[in-house]
């Protein structure tokens, strides 16, 4: 992950850009990252304000107690801001990987505060059940877990970053960068739950199908599989949903390619 995922001391629990006009937009970022990992997308936008949050445990937002299931926890506190938002009318909503899974669901709960959704690789995993992706995916992302419960914690951190970084090893990214993802890996396993078998109860019958808001969907080129498979499922339900597939990037795309991030999800923001 890029230097700017290492949190600034100084920094608030949350981010704002005014980006030339009050339309507010909510943007929640990935796991083991923080609000600032939004800077090189939202920088390149105008016409908007946008409002971006440290999740539970991440940057400067309270430590995540180990109790509350950490998506409705996520979910709870962001729907907080979204109400707080959308009181002159719906708003934009924001989402990177899980971020990406939290605005989908307060889109499907609320869609009468939301004016758009632009989601980066969503990772609700068990949209691609069925897929020739899904069971070597699964077993590969179910070590994270097993090794963490075996007490190996840097193995673990190094499996997902793997996984889901910008291509370096873990090994070789500086020490705070890796002591900030090592304090966070547990989140990974607290999430299968929803991400991996839809404990939230995303993808019920007619749920995505009832959501009538554009959606814009973008992702790597050079992602995962389970990307395709699961981004495929997801626009083959939303009715307004438009896909970006950018050329040479993987899960880590608004950081790593923000500028052609940016020309769509602008457009995207104009046309809603």
């Amino acid at each position: 992950m890029p230097e700017d995922l290492i949190p600034v001391v100084e920094q608030p629990a949350f981010r704002v850009w005014n980006r030339g006009a009050a339309r507010p937009v909510l943007a929640l970022h990935c796991s083991l990252a923080h609000s600032g990992a939004w800077s090189g997308l939202v920088e390149r936008l105008s016409g908007v304000t946008v409002t971006a949050l440290d999740q539970p445990g991440h940057g400067r937002a309270a430590d995540w107690d180990g109790v509350e299931e950490i998506h409705g926890l996520t979910m709870r506190l962001s729907f907080a801001w979204v109400e707080r938002l959308a009181a002159d009318g719906p708003i934009d909503l924001f989402g990177h990987s899980f971020g990406a899974t939290v605005a989908l669901r307060i889109a499907l709960t609320r869609p009468d505060l939301v004016r758009s959704l632009m989601l980066v690789e969503p990772v609700i995993f068990a949209a691609a059940k069925g897929a020739p992706a899904y069971a070597p995916f699964r077993a590969e992302h179910e070590t994270v877990a097993r090794l963490m419960a075996e007490g190996r914690r840097d193995e673990a951190a190094s499996v997902f970053h793997a996984a889901w970084g910008t291509g370096e090893p873990f090994a070789d990214l500086p020490d705070r960068q890796r002591g900030y993802i090592l304090g966070r890996i547990h989140h990974i396993a607290a999430q299968n739950p929803v991400l991996l078998d839809d404990a939230a109860g995303l993808l019920a019958p007619g749920r995505l199908e009832a959501l009538r808001v554009p959606v814009l969907m973008v992702e790597g080129g050079d992602s995962p599989p389970i990307i395709d498979a699961v981004q495929s499922a997801l626009c083959a339900r939303l009715p307004n949903a438009t896909r970006l597939i950018v050329p040479g990037a993987g899960h880590m795309v608004p950081i790593t390619h923000p500028q052609m991030v940016a020309r769509s999800v602008q457009m995207h923001l104009d046309a809603a």
